[in-house]
């Protein structure tokens, strides 16, 4: 159950937020309070969150298009604004569908797609054990998780049946990685962040490899960012693919996607 506080104690814990640097602490305070079994988890939570890792390595989970995802300690915490990257596929997705998600990490991708869809066979596979670890509890019984580099551990009887490709990968330039804020540069793994020279290097390989996998009309969907995406819309034209960028002002969302052409 949750730690009842009272006005003063809550208060006490929005300051000491604050202090740390947390720009929505009233918010954090009440997510603490709510998911904190006792005072002492309460403490504990507390210290932690202040100690600077990411509120849902503090939780334990994250709220992820509509749906709870667990986030264990170390695994990359997934992005509000990568749900536009969700909706995208939920458009362009058939019933039955065959889901895969790469570099899955907590597995939420894929997890919430099939959420939204009826008739998912999902397929995810990550690098990282951790990942792999936290994406099979988030993802259960909808589907399989493999650890393995991107499309090697799959199955090859998924190959040419693929309908959605979700490709979540790490974008951001090897020089930017330092740039980026503590939560994600000290307590998220660096392979889920650090892209390469330009960022697009895991992007590359992917949008090579996808039309092995990809049926005719067949999807590949890879979150990038806005200054990349011409770069980006050009290497997934590159592999055969029909590329088309769409964006999110909302989200601040921008989302490559490139469509197998449809069988003769």
């Amino acid at each position: 159950m949750p730690v009842p506080l009272s006005p003063l104690a809550l208060s006490t814990l929005v300051t000491t937020l604050r202090t740390a640097g947390c720009v929505f602490a009233e918010d954090e305070a009440d997510l603490i309070a709510a998911t904190a079994t006792d005072p002492a988890a309460l403490a504990a939570m507390v210290e932690r969150r202040v100690a600077g890792l990411p509120l849902e390595h503090v939780l334990g989970w994250a709220e992820f298009s509509g749906l709870r995802i667990a986030v264990d300690p170390g695994v990359f915490v997934p992005r509000r604004r990568t749900e536009f990257l969700i909706r995208q596929a939920v458009e362009l997705a058939p019933s039955p569908a065959v889901v895969v998600d790469l570099c899955c990490g907590t597995g939420a991708l894929g997890a919430a797609l099939a959420a939204a869809l009826d008739g998912v066979e999902l397929h995810a596979s990550d690098v990282e054990a951790a990942a792999v670890r936290c994406a099979r509890r988030n993802i259960g019984e909808l589907g399989r998780v493999y650890e393995g580099d991107l499309f090697a551990p799959l199955p090859d009887s998924l190959r040419g049946r693929v309908d959605v490709l979700l490709a979540n990968v790490p974008y951001v330039p090897t020089g930017d990685v330092a740039l980026l804020p503590a939560e994600a540069r000290v307590h998220e793994p660096l392979v889920a962040l650090d892209g390469g020279g330009d960022g697009l290097d895991v992007m590359r390989r992917v949008a090579a490899e996808a039309p092995q996998w990809l049926a005719p009309g067949g999807s590949l969907l890879v979150e990038t960012s806005e200054r990349q995406a011409a770069r980006a819309e050009d290497a997934v034209g590159g592999s055969g693919l029909n590329p088309r960028v769409v964006s999110s002002d909302e989200l601040y969302a921008t989302v490559v996607i490139g469509t197998m052409p449809a069988a003769p």
